[in-house]
């Protein structure tokens, strides 16, 4: 199992709508092909439960190309575990975890080259680096800019998204940095239009791909 390539995945934020699970099916059916459940301050006996009906939401299900929807779960592979999730996704500074089937993904947050290597070293199935723009989900923070997308995918072969305050005009100069895909919250889940907002990101995405001989490649 991987990321498909181009990637849109929509990393989860359930302050900025109500119906986190309504919203996650509306961006599936617009293209999204992977969903990180990403509730930071959500104890795991909360966590769990929305991990479950994200899983409902997701298996089986598969965007316009024929690719499964993938979903993970950011910091608990014991949620992850009984979700049946298809991955884990780690922060920076998180220890390593082992991987517990054949097929399941490890995934890491990124800010830096060395983390990016260091990643990489450890066998992660790919990268999210940022963030790349001003985010209002993380404003004030400092950004790494599409130099770090650009020095990460010189360096190391593993599939790397840029993520933060990407929209679909900003899609195309991501994927020439040499970014795999993108990582999006507020592009897709603060819009009243979730389902079309996934499509124009897709889109963009599928037409960043056709200019990108590194995503035109086979993996």
């Amino acid at each position: 199992m991987a990321l498909s390539r181009p990637c849109l995945m929509l990393v989860s934020d359930r302050s900025l709508c109500p119906d986190l699970v309504g919203a996650v099916e509306a961006a599936v059916t617009g293209g999204v092909d992977a969903v990180q459940l990403r509730e930071k301050d959500m104890p795991s006996e909360e966590l769990l439960p929305l991990a479950r009906r994200l899983r409902q939401a997701t298996e089986g299900r598969a965007v316009p190309t024929g690719r499964q929807v993938l979903l993970l779960v950011n910091g608990s592979l014991a949620v992850a575990l009984a979700a049946d999730a298809d991955g884990v996704h780690l922060p920076e500074d998180a220890p390593p975890v082992e991987r517990p089937r054949e097929g399941f993904l490890v995934g890491r947050s990124v800010h830096s080259l060395a983390a990016a290597c260091r990643a990489e070293a450890e066998g992660v199935d790919y990268l999210i680096a940022g963030p790349v723009y001003e985010t209002r989900s993380h404003p004030g923070r400092e950004l790494v800019g599409l130099s770090l997308i650009e020095e990460i995918t010189r360096s190391v072969r593993t599939p790397t998204l840029a993520i933060g305050g990407v929209t679909a005009e900003r899609v195309d100069e991501v994927v020439r940095a040499g970014a795999s895909g993108v990582a999006v919250i507020s592009a897709i889940l603060a819009q009243p239009d979730k389902r079309a907002a996934a499509d124009g990101l897709r889109r963009a995405l599928d037409a960043a791909r056709k200019r990108s001989p590194a995503l035109r490649r086979p993996r």
